[in-house]
């Protein structure tokens, strides 16, 4: 009997004990204008860069790539952080616009060549395991260093529904001064990395939606794609582009 009661109270407290979202085991905050803000206070711009062959370069090229490199390196007066993503290549774009091509093929022999190869091309990419890798660097922006609430955190703490526009103004603008501060090391990764004949793009809300699912979500990324975020409802702003 004393068991029995023990297990009803046991069932009973975990119904009192919400579950945690998974939002809660994640550093992030918000996206909001291309930056993604952490719990802590920090900011984060993540820059997306391209590659080139080292290999296939003269050693006249091969020297000035290094020596702008190098030169890049000595600039930063701040961290940053290099990662490499391994993804399975995707090319279901690439595939779907051939289906289209081979429909409005009027020759019977071409059209049967072109959907030939459209299954050639599906099964190497699934049974050869393709991958791709792309590269990114990610610009930190972090205002203090102190155990005590920064501008950011308290720009959260803040935060009241019911707030004028002077209040909302305000916090506009400490965001706006913090961003001003990222965009300048933004910048100065930028242009090092351009000097050494890369590209790079910065990664816009929708691009850093896209890139955090399919990071956290590899599998299902794969099968259940994010064609329309704006459906989705996590767009909250649209004209300050804000996510949460």
């Amino acid at each position: 009997m004393a068991k029995e009661k023990k297990t009803k109270d046991s069932i009973k407290q975990a119904q009192k004990t919400p579950l945690a979202s998974t939002q809660t085991f994640l550093k992030i905050a918000e996206i909001r204008e291309t930056t993604v803000i952490l719990k802590n206070g920090g900011l984060r711009s993540i820059l997306k860069v391209s590659s080139i062959n080292f290999n296939l370069k003269s050693e006249e090229e091969q020297n000035a790539i290094i020596y702008s490199y190098q030169g890049f390196l000595n600039t930063l007066e701040f961290p940053i952080q290099i990662v490499v993503r391994s993804k399975k290549l995707d090319i279901d774009n690439y595939l779907d616009n051939l289906r289209k091509t081979g429909e409005k093929q009027t020759n019977q022999l071409l059209q049967q060549q072109t959907f030939e190869y459209i299954e050639y091309i599906s099964k190497l990419v699934e049974y050869a395991d393709i991958m791709e890798k792309e590269f990114y660097v990610i610009v930190p922006y972090d205002p203090f260093r102190a155990e005590k609430l920064n501008m950011f955190q308290k720009f959260f703490q803040n935060m009241n529904p019911k707030d004028n526009y002077s209040e909302v103004k305000k916090r506009r603008n400490e965001f706006n001064e913090l961003k001003k501060k990222l965009s300048q090391r933004v910048n100065t990764v930028k242009v090092g990395l351009e000097n050494c004949g890369l590209n790079v793009e910065e990664l816009n809300s929708r691009q850093l939606i896209e890139l955090f699912y399919n990071s956290y979500n590899p599998m299902a990324a794969r099968y259940q794609k994010l064609k329309n975020i704006e459906e989705t409802n996590v767009i909250r702003d649209e004209e300050q582009n804000v996510v949460t």
